[in-house]
């Protein structure tokens, strides 16, 4: 080996080889360890994902994270070595809002990982109706969102469904105007969901104030319509972009540069309070008799019991006059004590209850 620069090179991926093999051989060991506690879990009837006890490994994982690779860089690649295993006990199916390309569909592989199978659905109702008929093992549907708040339409489906959160994942947004030529010569109209649009107000009025601007069902779909249709352009995210060949007209529009999107993970099953030091949420809806001093007296027992909540929305019950349900969120699992003791006294202060799970809280 003549190469100066080969010669130093050699020793290194020498060792990088033999590393290699070892992380292979170490990684097949986990497989086989994972394959063996599916084995178990199926013969008891017990859940193949199990999300307080994915979240408790990554927080596992982060307290290693010492070294050259970040703890971001390491949950990513644990993350995706848990999906290929828990793949091994079955392949998941998971319902999103579609089609391929959606924010919706990047919280997925976000919680979820690379192994599954994406069950891409038109609306939110097609989403929970998919999980709930068993169509797909679980669901994930966008929530909130830091710049528009609540998606109404989550929050409505939420109240009937039979469905539990199970967990929650947060997906920063950085809208692109996109067109099939990259530039707005010709476009007529500028698509994308509802949300997109408000979270690009600003910047569109600012930009291309007279472009008539259309609501559709999700991004994606509005990037397919671009891909056909030379005179439109659509507000989306990268991984549209590049699924339905669109170029980037400008980047990163939307009007709060943090923005963000927080997910439910969607299931039929239960959890189990995480391991310390890890931490839960309690979602909750909630309802309250139309007296003087009511919605005062339902939050007594969180305070009592020195439960904190770190959400409360409310929203028009559509039944009655001037009633209104309330989604709230509090930090500690449904069977954790103190928290158990004020759900029950708050379900005494009720007109109407319902706990809509207990769930991991992400970082």
């Amino acid at each position: 080996m003549d190469d100066p620069l080969e010669q130093r090179l050699k020793p290194l991926r020498d060792t990088i080889d033999a590393i290699d093999a070892r992380l292979v051989q170490l990684l097949n060991e986990r497989a086989r360890t994972a394959a063996e506690v599916g084995r178990i879990k199926h013969e008891v009837g017990a859940p193949v994902f199990r999300p307080e006890r994915e979240a408790e490994v990554l927080r596992k994982v982060a307290a290693k994270s010492a070294g050259p690779l970040g703890e971001a860089a390491l949950s990513n690649v644990f993350r995706e070595v848990m999906s290929a295993c828990r793949a091994l006990e079955r392949p998941l199916t998971i319902a999103f809002l579609g089609p391929v390309g959606t924010f919706s569909e990047t919280a997925m592989q976000r919680q979820f990982g690379a192994s599954v199978n994406g069950l891409p659905c038109s609306t939110l109702d097609e989403v929970f109706r998919a999980t709930e008929a068993g169509g797909a093992d679980f669901g994930i549907v966008p929530i909130e969102n830091s710049s528009e708040g609540a998606v109404s339409r989550t929050l409505d489906l939420l109240l009937a469904t039979p469905l539990r959160v199970l967990g929650e994942v947060s997906v920063p947004v950085h809208h692109n105007l996109l067109t099939r030529s990259g530039s707005m010569d010709g476009v007529a109209r500028i698509c994308a969901h509802s949300q997109a649009l408000a979270q690009c107000t600003g910047w569109l009025n600012q930009h291309w104030p007279a472009v008539e601007r259309q609501a559709v069902a999700s991004n994606a779909e509005a990037a397919r319509m671009a891909s056909e249709e030379p005179a439109l352009a659509a507000i989306a995210g990268e991984r549209a972009a590049q699924r339905y060949g669109l170029h980037v007209v400008a980047a990163h529009i939307q009007d709060d540069p943090n923005n963000r999107t927080r997910f439910a993970v969607l299931g039929d099953q239960a959890t189990q309070p995480s391991a310390p030091p890890g931490r839960d949420k309690t979602s909750l809806i909630l309802s309250v008799p139309n007296r003087a001093g009511a919605v005062f007296d339902m939050l007594k027992p969180l305070a009592a019991h020195g439960v904190s909540m770190t959400r409360f929305e409310s929203r028009p019950a559509r039944v009655g006059t001037w009633e209104y349900y309330f989604y709230v969120d509090l930090e500690g699992h449904a069977d954790d004590p103190k928290v158990a003791a004020a759900l029950t006294e708050l379900q005494r202060e009720c007109a109407f209850y319902k706990c809509l799970g207990s769930y991991p809280a992400e970082k």
